[in-house]
C-alpha cells in the first residue's frame, strides 16, 4: 500500500473530492476543516439545493468562465461534467436532474445529500477527519514537510493539498486564511473581490426596498453603451441597490468598477414588444379615460414602483389620462422598457456567492494543480484565481481542480 501522507486543508467541495481521490489513489490522507461539519459552504449553495454541475461539453465550461479559463482546459479533461454526473448516481448513489439551462441538481433538491455523501465515502475510504485550523505550511529544504494547526500539532506530509477557498460566505470558514500561507511561501495572490454579488446602486432602489419582480428583462451596459449582458428572472431591490438571481449573474461580467461605469437597463415587459405594449396603453388608458394617470397604471405594475414610474416618465402624476399626449405615451413605453439603473460599484466580498481573484495560476501547474514554486504543495477549488458565471459551472471547478490534485498529490509527492 502506497503509504505517502496527504493533508487537505480545507473541507469544501473541493477539499472533499481530493481527499477522497487521493485516499482512492492510496495515499494516507488526512482532512483539516475549521468546522465540525464538513461541507458548511456547499450545503448552502444554489439555495439549499446544490447546482452540482452543468450538463455541458467541457468547451461550454470554458466559455462561462471569464477569468483563466484557459488554465481549466487540462482539469476539465480529467474530470468533466459528465464524470462528475457518473460520479454522484453511480458511485455515491445521490440520483441526480437537469434543469433550465442544463443545470443539475439532486432529486431532493437537498444540498445536504451531496455533502453527506461525501463525508460518507471519506469515512469509507478511511480518510482521517480533524477539526481544527492550519496557520502554515511547513517546509524542508524547500518541499512540503507537513502543516501546522493552531492548537501546536505539526502534522507531517509528503503532499499538502490547500482548498481554503477565498473570503466570500466567512460564517462558513472562507475567511482568507490560504492566501496568508501560500504568502508566507512566496507565491502570489491576486487581490480577491466578490463575483456573483449583489450590487450597489443609485439612490432609488432604496425606496423600492423589498420590491421583487418577476420574469423581467436586464441588461448590462458599460459607459460607451455596449452591452455586456443579458438575461430574464427575478431581481430585487434592496436598501443598497439590486440582487437577486439575475443580478447575480450579471455582477460577473462587470469586473472593472475601477476604469469602467455600468448601468443595469431593466425591461419590466420583456415579452411584449414595443408595438404590442404601444397597443395595451391605449387599451389601458381607454379604459381608465376620466382617472388621474397616477390611478391608473395598478394593472400595469406592482403599486410601490408606480411611483418612480411617473417621476420618470416626466407626466405630472395629476394628468388626467384623456390628456395624456401621444408623445407622453411614448415617454412612458420607454421607462418601462428601459428603466435605468446606474450601479455605483458591487457589495463587500463578503457578501459574493464567490470570490474572484487567488492564487495567481500561472504559478500552478494545469495539468496537476502543482505549485511550481514548493514541490509537494497543490491547490484546488476557489482559493484560485479562477471563477465562473453561474449555472454549476464554480463547483465543477472545485470537483475537477481537487480530482486532478488529488490524483497528482500522490503520485508526484
Amino acid at each position: 500500500m502506497n503509504e505517502k501522507q496527504i493533508v487537505i486543508i480545507g473541507g469544501g467541495a473541493a477539499g472533499m473530492m481530493a481527499a477522497l481521490t487521493a485516499a482512492r489513489q492510496g495515499g494516507n490522507v488526512t482532512l483539516v476543516d475549521k468546522n465540525r461539519v464538513l461541507g458548511r459552504k456547499l450545503r448552502i449553495t444554489g439555495k439549499g439545493r446544490c447546482n452540482v454541475t452543468n450538463d455541458c461539453p467541457e468547451a461550454e465550461v470554458l466559455k462561462n468562465v471569464p477569468c483563466n479559463g484557459r488554465f481549466l482546459y487540462s482539469a476539465l479533461s480529467q474530470l468533466s461534467p459528465a464524470d462528475v454526473k457518473a460520479f454522484f448516481q453511480e458511485e455515491l448513489d445521490v440520483p441526480l436532474k437537469t434543469e433550465r439551462g442544463n443545470r443539475v441538481f439532486p432529486q431532493s433538491d437537498r444540498a445536504d445529500d451531496i455533502a453527506d455523501a461525501l463525508v460518507k465515502a471519506l469515512r469509507r475510504e478511511y480518510v482521517t477527519i480533524l477539526t481544527g485550523r492550519a496557520t502554515a505550511i511547513l517546509t524542508e529544504n524547500g518541499a512540503v514537510s507537513g502543516v501546522k494547526l493552531e492548537n501546536g500539532t505539526r502534522l507531517p506530509a509528503d503532499g499538502v493539498i490547500l482548498c481554503t477557498g477565498g473570503v466570500s460566505y466567512p460564517a462558513t470558514g472562507s475567511t482568507g486564511d490560504g492566501y496568508q500561507m501560500v504568502k508566507a511561501l512566496g507565491h502570489t495572490v491576486v487581490t480577491p473581490r466578490g463575483s456573483l454579488v449583489p450590487l450597489e446602486a443609485e439612490a432609488c432602489c432604496g425606496e423600492l426596498q423589498g420590491l421583487s419582480l418577476r420574469n423581467i428583462g436586464i441588461r448590462v451596459e458599460n459607459q460607451a453603451g455596449k452591452t455586456l449582458y443579458e438575461d430574464f428572472g427575478e431581481l430585487l431591490f434592496t436598501h443598497f441597490g439590486l440582487s437577486g438571481p439575475v443580478i447575480l449573474s450579471a455582477s460577473a461580467h462587470m469586473r472593472d468598477f475601477v476604469h469602467e461605469q455600468y448601468q443595469v437597463v431593466i425591461d419590466l415587459k420583456p415579452a411584449l414588444d414595443d408595438k404590442t405594449l404601444d397597443t395595451r396603453l391605449l387599451r389601458d388608458f381607454q379604459e381608465n379615460a376620466n382617472r388621474d394617470f397616477q390611478n391608473s397604471l395598478g394593472g400595469l405594475l406592482p403599486k410601490k414602483l408606480i411611483p418612480e414610474v411617473i417621476r420618470r416618465s416626466g407626466i405630472p402624476p395629476e394628468t388626467k389620462i384623456h390628456d395624456v399626449t401621444r408623445e407622453q405615451r411614448h415617454s412612458l413605453l420607454h421607462v418601462l422598457k428601459h428603466f435605468t439603473v446606474q450601479i455605483t460599484g458591487p457589495r463587500p466580498v463578503r457578501d459574493a456567492i464567490v470570490t474572484s481573484g487567488g492564487i495567481r495560476v500561472s504559478e500552478v501547474n494545469p495539468s496537476t494543480m502543482a505549485s511550481k514554486r514548493i514541490p509537494g504543495l497543490y491547490f484546488a477549488g476557489e482559493v484560485l484565481d479562477v471563477d465562473a458565471y453561474t449555472g454549476g459551472f464554480n463547483l465543477q471547478i472545485a470537483w475537477a481542480t481537487g480530482y486532478v490534485a488529488g490524483c497528482w498529490s500522490v503520485w508526484d509527492a
